[in-house]
């Protein structure tokens, strides 16, 4: 038995031996009806290919600009200044009373997962943001749940969030490679009840950090989990995938609805942008800070077993695992992949027919775990 496959029974071990023992910003003062809804599987097994419609698209000039570097987590030019500094993961409440929310529109990437199996199955958010020292107002922040600390993990990320369900929780936010900042943020009067009221203000970040300085692990920069190089396998900068030029069977997607349906989740092509927005609720999510609607350039979809914990609805995802069916999609058009994660610290991977990593467009990402009791009612147009 090999190094890589031993690491990865043991993960898988660990997994599930946890899962089954286990408003202004400041401090609180006081379809389209013509488009062909398919099933998740009617579209995997169509035969038509798009075509393409125009050649890949290469910019002329796609120097990196000079103080920049290419970001690890978009693959998009950043400054140099914050080249070692670690991302945060940011829970945010997805309820309709936490809406709307703020500065979501500037995160690198959101992960959408089930966070009951009751409520119609109500979803929460996880964040990855790398230029935290911006943030303004960001929020509303709740609690986590074990897959979002496995999944930050992979990102050297220190997590944000409020609480949890200690029983299920605590055996993860123990391990070492596990930081996290819990109920230590700001409150803000916005007329709602408390637990939608705390939110990533201006210098909380620089605060929670400084509190913990004495601690190593607790780094503002990258730690020894870190993985080196990019986290995707992102196309050259200046350069755009077209995924019709690279795979003989690729598919039509404009629009995708998915399994949440306290929320509505649904992510919509926009022909200007080429970029997928996402609506909830029946109405496209858009920031309350600046109005910008929560948009994509990527988006990956998992299938993904998962355990319940108790009767409150409470479960892990097995999101340690191989050779589980997913879909990359891109600019309009969508390619079947298979995922693998070995570890909790790995990054999760992405492949095609070939077994080759999927190489992706540069920018921002959705990521979406969905249950696999509920995979043949994701739905594409």
């Amino acid at each position: 038995m090999g190094e890589k496959q031993s690491k990865k029974i043991v993960a898988l071990a660990m997994c599930m031996f946890m899962a089954v023992s286990t408003v202004a910003c400041g401090k609180d003062n006081g379809s389209d009806a013509s488009s062909r809804a398919v099933s998740f599987e009617e579209v995997a097994s169509s035969d038509s290919n798009i075509g393409a419609e125009a050649p890949a698209e290469e910019a002329e000039n796609f120097e990196i600009p000079e103080g920049m570097y290419l970001s690890e987590i978009t693959g998009e030019p950043i400054s140099e200044d914050i080249k070692d500094q670690r991302p945060i993961a940011v829970m945010v409440d997805n309820e309709k009373k936490a809406l709307p929310h703020f500065g979501t529109a500037e995160a690198d990437v959101v992960y959408e997962m089930m966070n009951s199996t009751l409520n119609d199955r109500v979803t929460r958010l996880m964040f990855i943001v790398k230029d935290w020292g911006k943030i303004e107002q960001f929020g509303s922040i709740r609690s986590t749940r074990p897959t979002n600390i496995l999944l930050a993990a992979e990102w050297d990320a220190v997590l944000c969030h409020d609480g949890g369900p200690p029983v299920h929780i605590n055996a993860y936010l123990e391990q070492s490679w596990s930081q996290h900042f819990s109920g230590t943020f700001s409150r803000v009067k916005n007329g709602k009840p408390r637990e939608f009221t705390e939110y990533i203000c201006s210098g909380d970040m620089d605060e929670n950090f400084s509190r913990m300085k004495k601690d190593p692990s607790y780094s503002t920069t990258y730690t020894e989990y870190r993985n080196e190089g990019s986290h995707f396998n992102f196309a050259p900068y200046g350069k755009e995938v077209d995924l019709t030029k690279v795979y003989d069977k690729t598919y039509p997607v404009s629009e995708i609805g998915l399994p949440f349906w306290h929320n509505t989740s649904t992510l919509k092509y926009n022909e200007e942008t080429k970029e997928y927005e996402y609506y909830e609720y029946g109405s496209r999510h858009e920031d309350a800070e600046d109005g910008e609607p929560l948009s994509f350039k990527n988006v990956f979809i998992q299938k993904c077993d998962f355990n319940q914990l108790d009767d409150g609805g409470y479960l892990i995802y097995n999101c340690i695992d191989a050779g589980k069916p997913g879909w990359y999609i891109t600019n309009g058009v969508g390619k079947p992949v298979t995922w693998v994660k070995d570890e909790a610290t790995h990054l999760t991977k992405f492949y095609d027919d070939n077994g080759e990593e999927i190489q992706i467009n540069t920018g921002k990402t959705y990521i979406t775990l969905v249950p696999s009791d509920t995979w043949d009612a994701v739905t594409m147009k």
